[in-house]
């Protein structure tokens, strides 16, 4: 007797094929150009399927974003704060420097107009990063690593602010991992402790 089919297991795979198909596309033909008839056709669901789980191509490809770029949790502690930025910095400009760029461009434009979206951009992308990393700030403030006085939010918009300003303003290519430790440099000579 064959065994009946895992429901949750097909859920997981229809869920991985929509986010790899939404990816693909906006990689592809550009996030302008993603439907979600053309995210359920490459992924072989119905665009039921996809509208049960998002609530937009957006979304979608919000979710497909950030699965690629991993969990928040990774922020690096290895006792030096300036090689733990720098190395997540060079990382982040790395990514951001590709085609995945260009659809985080569209991305963040679309939120613009569009409060869900953006609001789900700060919760599910921009805050728990900003949460980990300020907690990574604070171990190094605690260690006298840091001043006591700047407030570690600010730290990472510092950090990571300018990153994504030349990705929106002027595009993914004029990132510069190469001078990203001068930069970091630069910036912690005015927060780190004299």
């Amino acid at each position: 007797m064959t065994p009946a089919p895992n429901p949750e297991l097909r859920n997981q795979r229809s869920h991985r094929a929509i986010l790899d198909a939404a990816l693909e596309l906006a990689l592809r033909d550009g996030y302008a150009k993603v439907t979600v008839e053309g995210i359920a056709q490459a992924a072989g669901v119905g665009k039921q399927t996809i509208y049960r789980w998002w609530p937009s191509r957006a979304a979608v490809v919000l979710e497909a974003l950030n699965d690629r770029s991993g969990p928040a949790s990774q922020v690096p502690d290895t006792g030096d704060v300036e090689a733990d930025i720098t190395a997540t910095a060079e990382a982040v400009i790395r990514l951001l420097g590709t085609d995945l760029g260009t659809v985080w461009r569209g991305l963040v434009a679309d939120a613009q107009g569009d409060p869900r979206l953006a609001e789900d951009l700060r919760r599910t992308f921009f805050e728990p990063r900003m949460a980990r990393w300020q907690e990574r700030l604070q171990t190094a403030v605690d260690a006298g690593e840091l001043r006591t006085d700047v407030p570690t939010r600010t730290i990472v918009e510092l950090l990571f602010g300018p990153v994504y300003h030349r990705l929106l303003i002027m595009g993914p290519d004029t990132l510069d991992p190469e001078n990203t430790a001068a930069r970091v440099d630069y910036l912690l000579n005015g927060i780190r402790k004299h």
